[in-house]
C-alpha cells in the first residue's frame, strides 16, 4: 500500500511530480550549471525516446526535466507500435532513443537495423520462472517456454542462457509464443514448463507464488556481471546530432542515479504518469535493480558476451567482434563515467 500523506506532504509530493527536479536535475552527480553551459548547446531541441511497459527502465521516464535541463525544449515518449521491438522502433526512425535487453539489441544489428548501441543503463532486471519440472537452466531441455515473440528479448535471453550450458536453442526448448498475461496462466496450470518475466512481472509471480525462479538476472552469476538492459540510438540522429547524444545519454545516466538514490519519490512518479499501475511492485524493482553499478561495468563486454552466446546457439551469423565495431560506440559514455564519477 502507498502511505498516507497529510496535506502539506501531499502538496509538496504533487509540486515534486510537477516539476521532478530531483534534487537540482542539473546538479546531481557534481555537474555544475555552468559547465553546462560552457558545453555547445544540443544541435536539435526534440529528442524523441522509445516508451514501453516495463518499469524497470524508469530512467527513461524521470529523465524527462533532465532532459529539458539538458536544452531539449520537446521531450517526447512514442509508444512501442504492435510488436516492434525498441530497437526496430529506433532503426525505423519511430524514435530517437530507447533501451532494450543487450541480446534483443544485438538481433536488432544482426537484422541490419540503422542503430548504433552506446551505453548501459543498468544490470539484472529479467527473471526465468519455472514450474517443479525445471528446477536448473539444463532442465528446460525437451521442455516448453512461452516467450512473447521469436527473436524478441525473452526468446534471445533465454537462449543465451541455455547455449552457456550447453543446450541447443534451436533444436532442445520447444518455444511457444503467447501474450505475456497468458504464458502467466499457463505457468500456473502446468502447461507450460518455464517464462522469462520483466518488472513488474517477477515482482507479481513472487507474491502470487506462481512457478519458482530459476534464474534471477539481478543476483545470480554470470547475468548479473554483465548490462541487462543498455542505451541505444537511431544511427542518423546519432550521427546528426552528437552534442545532442551525449547530452540525451546523461540524462539517463543521471536518471539511472536517481533510481537508486530515489526509490519511493521515483515509484510516486511512475504511478502518477501511469507508467504502473502497482506502486508496491515499481518500488521493490527499483530497491532490486541495481542502477548504479553503469559506473562499475564495460558495455562492451556485456555486447561481447550475449554476443558469443547467440553466435554458439546459431541465433546470429555476424561475429561478435563485427557487431561491436559495427554497431556500438562508447565514446561518450566513457567520457561520462569520468564527468559522473562522484
Amino acid at each position: 500500500m502507498i502511505p498516507e500523506l497529510n496535506t502539506a506532504e501531499f502538496r509538496a509530493r504533487r509540486r515534486l511530480l510537477k516539476s521532478l527536479t530531483w534534487a537540482g536535475a542539473s546538479g546531481l552527480a557534481g555537474l555544475s550549471a555552468h559547465l553546462l553551459a560552457a558545453e555547445p548547446p544540443p544541435e536539435t531541441t526534440r529528442i524523441r525516446l522509445v516508451r514501453e511497459s516495463s518499469i524497470c527502465l524508469a530512467p527513461l521516464y524521470i529523465a524527462e526535466e533532465l532532459l529539458k535541463a539538458e536544452g531539449f525544449g520537446d521531450v517526447q515518449y512514442v509508444p512501442v507500435e504492435g510488436d516492434l521491438a525498441p530497437g526496430e522502433m529506433l532503426g525505423a526512425g519511430k524514435a530517437d532513443i530507447g533501451s532494450d535487453a543487450v541480446p534483443a539489441l544485438i538481433l536488432n544489428l544482426e537484422a541490419g537495423e540503422p542503430i548504433v548501441v552506446f551505453g548501459g543503463v543498468h544490470s539484472g532486471c529479467y527473471e526465468l520462472f519455472g514450474t517443479e519440472r525445471v528446477r536448473t537452466i539444463r532442465d528446460l531441455k525437451g521442455k516448453k517456454v512461452a516467450v512473447s515473440d521469436l527473436r524478441k528479448d525473452r526468446h534471445a535471453f533465454v537462449a543465451a542462457m541455455a547455449v552457456h550450458v550447453g543446450l541447443d536453442p534451436l533444436k532442445d526448448i520447444d518455444w511457444v509464443v503467447h501474450p505475456a498475461e497468458q504464458a502467466v496462466r499457463l505457468l500456473k496450470q502446468g502447461r507450460v514448463d518455464a517464462f522469462l518475466g520483466f518488472p513488474p512481472e517477477p515482482q507479481e509471480l513472487r507474491a502470487k507464488k506462481i512457478g519458482h525462479v530459476v534464474v534471477n538476472t539481478t543476483v545470480d552469476r554470470p547475468w548479473s556481471q554483465y548490462f541487462c538492459c543498455m542505451a541505444a540510438a537511431n544511427r542518423g540522429f546519432a550521427s546528426k546530432y552528437p552534442v545532442a547524444t551525449r547530452r540525451a545519454l546523461r540524462a539517463l545516466l543521471k536518471a539511472a542515479d536517481l533510481c537508486a538514490s530515489e526509490p519511493e519519490r521515483v515509484a510516486r512518479f511512475l504511478l502518477e504518469r501511469k507508467y504502473t499501475a502497482q506502486y508496491e511492485y515499481a518500488l521493490q524493482t527499483l530497491r532490486e535493480v541495481p542502477y548504479t553499478q553503469w559506473r562499475e561495468f564495460v558495455p562492451e563486454d556485456s555486447v561481447r558476451f550475449y554476443a558469443l552466446r547467440l553466435h554458439e546457439g546459431g541465433m546470429i551469423k555476424t561475429s561478435p567482434q563485427k557487431l561491436i565495431a559495427q554497431g556500438t560506440d562508447w565514446r561518450f559514455f566513457n567520457q561520462l563515467k569520468k564527468e559522473l564519477k562522484t
